[in-house]
């Protein structure tokens, strides 16, 4: 049976509220996800500025024998030579010598000059280097960790795990660009990092609910279209 001319037409009334309803949504997922397509993600994550890690000589390293149960240990070369990161079962950090096994020191500020003087492979001018505790944590680091803020004259930011020594991300003025439209992009802009929330699976569902009633008028469109006549 022919559906009725009125069905088609609360098809297309639905589709325009809908349109409506979800457009501005629908513009925001389209130009935030051009702006954050613009850039390769290593580059907004600032790899460029990193330099390439270091060979270690493995010949003559010591392994801490006092270190207890660990997760995870990881050997890395830092400014003052290698080190062994060791993570403990209840999340802690620490760094031993490699030399000699013995623990090293959470990062001091010089320290931390040195550090980042050998990672950072940029060419803009080193600015301050500032501490921040934990419960302080900087806006574009949102780690709650222990952390020492590198700043260079161009804007960025190299953040050192004060316990350790690690770089633990490298923030330039193109990633806090990015990331407002990450927020803004999975409708999160507090966190930034909740992207399955009720309000933008509803949008989602009401994007596509009126897509499939673009699709099936566009159909009932072109089948509904008349035939021009042939001429002899």
């Amino acid at each position: 049976m022919a559906r009725s001319p009125n069905f088609m037409l609360n098809f297309a009334r639905w589709h325009i509220w809908l349109g409506w309803l979800v457009g501005v949504p629908v513009l925001m997922w389209t130009a935030t996800g051009l702006v954050m397509a613009l850039y390769p993600l290593e580059d907004v994550r600032g790899d460029h500025l990193r330099t390439e890690a270091r060979v270690i000589d493995t010949s003559e390293l010591v392994f801490p024998n006092r270190i207890g149960r660990a997760t995870s240990v990881v050997l890395a070369m830092q400014a003052d030579g290698p080190v062994w990161i060791v993570t403990e079962p209840d999340g802690g950090r620490y760094r031993y010598s490699a030399r000699d096994g013995s623990l090293v020191p959470p990062v001091i500020a010089s320290e931390a000059r040195r550090i980042v003087a050998a990672e950072y492979a940029g060419d803009a001018a080193l600015e301050s280097v500032t501490y921040f505790p934990s419960d302080l944590s900087p806006p574009d680091l949102r780690a709650p960790i222990d952390s020492w803020q590198a700043h260079y004259a161009d804007g960025t930011n190299v953040y050192l795990s004060a316990a350790t020594g690690e770089v633990l991300a490298v923030r330039t003025d193109w990633w806090r660009t990015y990331d407002v439209m990450w927020g803004l992009h999975i409708m999160d802009l507090e966190t930034r990092e909740d992207s399955s929330h009720p309000i933008l699976i509803l949008f989602a569902a009401l994007a596509v609910a009126g897509s499939l009633l673009g699709c099936v008028l566009l159909f009932r469109r072109r089948k509904a279209r008349p035939k021009t006549a042939v001429k002899p």
